[in-house]
């Protein structure tokens, strides 16, 4: 459980990262580019996959 909580949040967090990247319009080619909400969304999700991922690194084997 703890391995599949871990790869959540790194999957969690790539998507925020690429939502940003699309917010920021560093990735382009979407109707996501350059759209402040999603420079808004995208670091806060990330934030959020980073949490998780930390919390299934971080829990206790049983």
């Amino acid at each position: 459980m703890r391995i599949a909580i871990l790869v959540v949040g790194i999957v969690v967090t790539a998507f925020g990262v690429l939502w940003a990247l699309q917010g920021f319009g560093v990735v382009g080619g979407s109707p996501m580019s350059n759209t402040t909400t999603w420079s808004i969304i995208g670091p806060i999700v990330a934030l959020v996959g980073i949490a998780i991922a930390g919390y299934g690194g971080r829990a206790r084997k049983k």
